[in-house]
């Protein structure tokens, strides 16, 4: 009735977060053993949650697992002409896993796999009252012929009778109904006692123009009808109709009101009379099976009883405060807390009495002091719950009274001398029972031992005394519940789905009590503890295996201290490598270092160590052996050092973090007659100093106490020019540690001694120190190419211009014009200087304006002087490029100004190009030489759009598409073979063998040549895209007269699920997405389908064969009439036949079935004056472009089976892959994949697949 009941949707909530088994990094690892609650829960295969449910409460039905279990293996395993019995006998070792098998979750693969199931029920939601109905079903086929054959009568089955009797002449007409479960209404309902009282007690009177007619009487007669349970199974399966469908709104939607039911229950007034006892009558409830989500998608999971005590229950790890008891006098009854008076309507009845001085307040002024005790009115809070107010008050006289001829309420004395001593909140949790939509029926003042005492209800928490208790099996969770949260399930959306009763008459054994094993057949026993013995295998290998880390041993005799750090003593050193349990002593460890160094004397420590850009540092020596390798933070990896504990080759060695050594790099000034090591003067020297030591001991360690020590000062600007800033250290610097002054690996120290203070390198201002770059070192290298393109030395005029860092580009450009000789060259014409990169191409001209330092050129560098004007302050200079043209054509150079609009620049870009038209637009090249984004804000200016100087902009041809561009992928399938003309809008297809491709095509997957890509705004049209198309460079050289020769397809997982139609429609009214794939097909005559065409491939069958006449394409018109009839009806004029004489079916690929689409007419009341036109289009149909439908002439076809031997092949084909997967193999499965990054155009939700479990047929 409810397709798609239980597929997600985005609101829903799938199985993937309650317990989904997934592999991860472990995939090998073995399963844990159980908790210490002792239950196992059941890993989900994807969707399977309502099967987990159902499961673990038949597991926890004590007699039908014993059932189960007293089967015979011989009766099971009997080869028949169905086979094995396999359903049973995976139940069965399933159940056994799930009592005695040492792991926290069990598979239900193996079950699922006699199912029959594939991946695809493995992996889609269903409802568990339908789970439940077909398991028993499934059971009941299998163990025909054994002696469990009568299994689910014994326990489950029930028999109610229906009776009409006769006013006038007593005449009972009765009609006798089994069940397995009772289905119960929830919408109009408060509870299940309420349900059963209005379906077995309350009676249905015929009457007025509603009579029956009496077989005695052989007239209308009144008459009543009504319904009595007659006998009653063992266990009592309840189902709630939580799912309801709005005719109004013409949606689905779940009843989330509140629902109660009891813990035990007396079914006695609603069974006919009987002479058995009254305890054969009473149940109690031992398993909630709970569904939480909404109509389209939800997650089950069930609390259930442990009626044998299998598992051990803890008090659930939660911060329950206890509530201070308050005693509730008559005279302070107003002091109740506003909050519970918000929700509770009793409470705040009473409060506004209660405050009154007289005791009693005016029923029509009642509403407005509640109002204003609680902040809202009765209607808008109470009304849609409770009813009227007066309604309220009369149902609750035990509570108050109406006085003065019902113009005054005032409370009960009674009522007051009752509550003169009970707590307020208790009262409150007495008052949820009261309403007609509230949970319990709880009546105020009822005594312990009175009657309606026998009918438990779910208390505030107490656990019971019986010793029972209840557990939440949620997939692979287990978790111990009290018994008030049962009560947290009567609404919401999560809720009680199915209830499951059982008789208080069935008493258990004592020997049943804590024992998994009772009753589990000794070959099952076998077969767990051999299942047990390889889990503990597998555990200690895997523990093994995942323990196992491998150490890198560095000996001392090989080792040297060197700059504040261990080297090695050769480059040939290398350590020796070993594996070594990490859960073992260290002890151990040392023991076996031992045995592997023969020549060791003396004491052995092992040390933690780790190498650093100093060298080796030793932190943690493992000095306890008691100690394991895994506590003392060994990992996989790990260095370790060996030696005596004290000093390496004679020089004691600091351990521990605290003398990390820092690697620093130290410069001082370069002594008389030593060989310079660069131009820059000073002397470079790396040096290794432990992060505790303090800078006064760095200067101590390095050289002349008296020398200076100077940091490099960091410069906010451009590295260049020709000297560096250096920040002599202070006094106070000097007293810090080097990590206090967070020095790292590869910092730099400035040592200078007090005698080069005065010298012309060094200038000392302050505590700021310059290093000028010497004589013979302050040049530029200007070059000038004489020929575009040569890149011979000889070619090229080259001179060394004298400069500094303070020195102006404009100096250096007029000095080197003037020794280059270039002066007539360049006279009246601009030239720039220009740096030129590590790929041969030439930057961005210099500012020359600015400093030789302040413009980033480093001295002893090259300059080319170029011709073309230098940049100004307000300038910028771009690269450009056509996007047409080839990489190898040189790009375009363009200076612009920066407030230059992206317009404004995109029409100097085409002027320089020489390009012309408006169809063009920019795009900017990322830092993967990769065109980016175009540049839509064509009124902003460049600066604030983030071009930079230096950027390279690619001139792109085509429209600048709005916002929201899509990216489509576009296919090619041409019926080049075709010859096709529209007659009636039918296009027949001369060729049969190209038929039967197309027919593939649009059923298999689509079998087109991938063409490329296309980039078009959501808002052009579909003419536009076709238009599009037709220019990719795959398609050049076809042929189409006019885009009315094209259809678009738009695919889903690589297939052809919707024609796009409509060429003025614009691809966003398509429902076109970003990343859609889309298939187009040349057609050999136009087409332009209306929005409520649809084009089938129709197949007349071939009379006395089984075979079909070649397809054509129909084009059929829903608009007028999307039904059934409205369907035989076009075909009728299409073939010339009355529709009665025709019979339609819908051609299933993926199964290799035809589902036949009936022309007949649902009868509608006299109630309904107008009925919804059933489209075909929907459920379960789903008519869609491409679909092949198959016609049968039923004046000369006398077969009604559509059919064909092919298909008949290919079935057999699916059942073999099916029998393969179930006996463990895995055959070859396709798999449609989709493409990478594609997302769906529309959310269109599956047709609902009703849920089945194969049997073979034992008789």
């Amino acid at each position: 009735m409810f397709g798609d009941l239980f597929e997600q949707d985005e609101e829903g909530l799938g199985d993937s977060g309650a317990g989904v088994h997934t592999g991860g990094g472990k995939e090998h690892e073995p399963q844990p053993p159980r908790g210490p609650i002792r239950l196992s829960g059941i890993r989900n295969q994807g969707g399977t949650c309502y099967l987990n449910a159902l499961l673990q409460t038949l597991l926890f039905t004590p007699e039908f697992r014993e059932q189960l279990f007293s089967l015979e293996r011989s009766e099971l395993e009997a080869e028949g002409d169905a086979g094995v019995r396999v359903i049973p006998l995976e139940l069965q070792r399933l159940f056994a896993r799930l009592l005695l098998l040492d792991e926290q979750t069990a598979s239900t693969t193996a079950l699922t796999d006699s199912f029959g199931w594939t991946n695809h029920e493995e992996t889609s939601q269903h409802d568990v009252q339908e789970l439940n109905r077909i398991l028993f079903s499934a059971l009941e086929s299998s163990l025909v012929g054994t002696s469990g054959s009568s299994l689910i009568q014994e326990l489950y089955h029930g028999t109610l009778v229906n009776q009409i009797t006769c006013k006038e002449c007593k005449n009972v007409s009765e009609r006798q109904e089994d069940f397995l479960d009772l289905t119960v209404c929830v919408r109009g309902v408060s509870g299940l006692e309420e349900a059963l009282w209005s379906m077995f007690v309350e009676e249905e009177v015929f009457e007025g123009n509603n009579l029956y007619r009496c077989s005695r009487c052989e007239r209308l007669v009144c008459a009543s009808k009504a319904a009595k349970l007659r006998k009653l199974p063992p266990f009592l399966t309840v189902s709630l109709l939580r799912f309801s469908f709005d005719f109004e709104k013409c949606e689905r939607y779940k009843e989330t009101s509140t629902y109660s039911f009891p813990l035990s229950i007396n079914l006695l007034p609603y069974c006919e009379q009987s002479s058995l006892s009254d305890s054969e009558f009473s149940y109690e409830l031992f398993s909630v099976i709970i569904h939480k989500g909404g109509c389209y998608g939800g997650h089950y999971h069930v609390y259930i009883k442990d009626i044998d005590q299998l598992g051990h229950w803890e008090a659930p790890e939660e911060d329950v405060k206890e509530k201070e008891k308050v005693q509730v006098k008559p005279q302070s009854l107003n002091e109740f807390d506003v909050t519970l008076e918000a929700e509770d309507p009793m409470a705040a009845l009473i409060a506004v009495i209660a405050q009154e001085p007289s005791g009693s307040v005016m029923l029509d002024q009642l509403g407005q002091k509640l109002m204003g005790r609680i902040g809202s009115s009765w209607n808008k809070k109470f009304r849609k719950q409770y009813g009227p107010i007066s309604k309220f008050l009369q149902s609750r006289s035990d509570v108050f009274l109406l006085v003065s001829n019902g113009s005054r309420v005032t409370l009960n004395p009674k009522y007051t001398l009752t509550h003169s001593h009970t707590n307020g909140q208790e009262m409150a949790e007495e008052q949820q029972g009261m309403g007609p939509d509230m949970g319990l029926e709880v009546e105020v003042g009822i005594e312990p031992d009175s009657e309606l005492g026998a009918v438990s209800d779910i208390g505030n928490g107490a656990e019971p005394e019986s010793g029972y208790h209840w557990f939440d099996l949620n997939d692979s969770t287990v978790t111990p519940i009290k018994e008030q949260d049962i009560k947290k399930q009567f609404k919401g959306k999560e809720s009680a789905y199915m209830l499951f009763y059982r008789k208080c008459t069935l008493q258990r054994p004592p020997d049943a009590k804590g024992n998994p094993a009772y009753k589990v057949p000794p070959h099952l026993l076998e077969m767990i503890q051999e299942e047990n013995a390889r889990l503990q295998q597998k555990r200690l290998e895997f523990e093994a295996s995942s323990n196992s880390v491998e150490l890198r041993l560095h000996l001392a005799p090989f080792y040297r201290v060197q700059n504040g750090a261990l080297q090695p003593v050769s480059t040939n050193t290398s350590p020796t490598s070993m594996t070594f349990d990490r859960r073992k002593p260290v002890g151990d460890l040392r023991l076996t270092v031992y045995q592997m160094q023969d020549q060791w004397e003396g004491d052995m420590a092992l040390t933690i160590a780790k190498h650093l850009p100093a060298g080796l540092h030793l932190y943690n020596t493992l000095a306890d052996d008691q100690q394991s390798l895994y506590s003392a933070g060994i990992s996989n990896g790990c260095d370790l050092f060996v030696w005596n504990g004290r000093e390496v080759n004679g020089v004691q060695v600091q351990v521990g973090a605290e003398w990390e050594p820092v690697l620093l790099t130290v410069m001082r000034p370069q002594d008389a007659g030593c060989e310079p090591v660069d131009g820059s003067g000073l002397q470079r020297s790396s040096h290794g100093f432990p992060r505790a030591l303090t800078l006064d001991h760095v200067r101590e360690a390095l050289g002349p106490q008296e020398a200076l020590v100077c940091q490099e000062e960091k410069r906010a600007g451009p590295d260049g020019g020709g000297a560096s800033g250096w920040r002599v250290c202070s006094t106070e610097a000097m007293r810090k540690t080097l990590r206090e002054l967070t020095l790292r690996d590869g910092d730099t120290l400035l040592l200078l001694p007090p005698t080069h203070t005065c010298d012309s390198v060094f200038s000392v201002n302050g505590d700021l120190v310059t290093v000028m770059t010497p004589s013979d070192c302050r040049w530029l290298k200007v070059q000038f190419q004489l020929q575009s393109g040569m890149e011979e030395e000889e070619e090229c005029l080259m001179r060394k211009i004298p400069a500094s860092g303070d020195t102006m580009l404009e100096e250096v450009k007029l000095r080197a014009l003037e020794e280059l000789q270039l002066q007539e060259q360049f006279a009246g014409v601009p030239c720039c200087l220009r740096q030129m990169d590590r790929m041969g191409k030439l930057l961005p001209p210099v500012r020359e304006d600015l400093s030789v330092r302040d413009a980033g050129v480093r001295l002893m560098t090259s300059l080319y002087l170029c011709p073309g004007p230098s940049l100004k302050t307000t300038q910028i200079f771009l690269y450009c490029r056509v996007s047409t043209e080839a990489s190898s054509v040189p790009e375009l150079e363009l200076i612009v100004e920066e407030t230059l609009s992206v317009k404004e620049c995109l029409m100097e870009v085409i002027r320089a190009a020489g390009m012309e038209g408006a169809c063009w637009h920019l795009r900017r090249m990322d830092w993967c030489e990769e065109v980016g984004e175009p540049l839509r804000d064509e009124n902003m200016s460049l600066l604030e759009v983030g071009v930079s100087n230096g950027d390279t902009m690619v001139l792109t041809e085509g429209q600048l598409p709005p916002k929201g561009f899509l990216k489509l992928g576009v296919s090619w399938c041409e019926d080049s073979g075709s010859e096709c003309a529209p007659v009636d809008g039918v296009c027949v297809s001369a060729d049969p063998e190209q038929n039967h491709t197309a027919d593939r095509s649009h059923t298999t997957g689509w079998a087109g040549v991938k063409c490329g890509f296309v980039e078009i705004s959501e808002e052009a049209s579909l003419q536009d895209l076709k238009c599009q198309v037709m220019t990719l460079p795959a398609l050049m050289d076809v042929c189409v007269p006019t885009p009315e020769f094209l259809r678009v397809w738009l695919l889903e997982e690589q297939r052809a699920t919707r024609i796009l139609r409509g060429n003025t429609q614009t691809l966003r009214k398509l429902k076109v997405v970003c990343g859609s794939e889309l298939c187009v097909q040349k057609l050999q005559c136009e087409e332009n389908l209306g929005l409520k065409d649809v084009l089938l491939r129709v197949r007349m069958g071939v009379p006395g064969e089984r075979e079909y006449y070649p397809s054509m394409e129909f084009v059929w018109d829903a608009g007028r009439d999307p039904s059934a009839k409205g369907l035989y009806s076009s075909l009728s004029s299409l073939y010339g036949i009355l529709p009665d004489n025709l019979l339609v079916a819908k051609y299933l690929p993926d199964k290799h079935t035809w589902m036949p689409i009936h022309n007949w007419t649902q009868q509608v009341s006299k109630r309904k004056k107008k009925k919804k036109v059933d489209s075909v289009q929907g459920a379960p149909y789903y008519l869609r472009d491409g679909d092949i439908i198959g016609v049968k002439n039923l004046l000369v076809d006398s077969n009604k089976e559509f059919s064909t031997l092919q298909d008949e092949q290919a079935q057999q084909k699916l059942r073999e892959q099916n029998e393969s997967h179930k006996k463990g193999g895995r055959g070859e499965v396709s798999q449609e994949t989709c493409t990478e990054g594609k997302t769906r155009a529309t959310k269109r939700r599956k047709p609902e697949v009703a849920l089945s479990i194969n049997v073979g047929v034992f008789r």
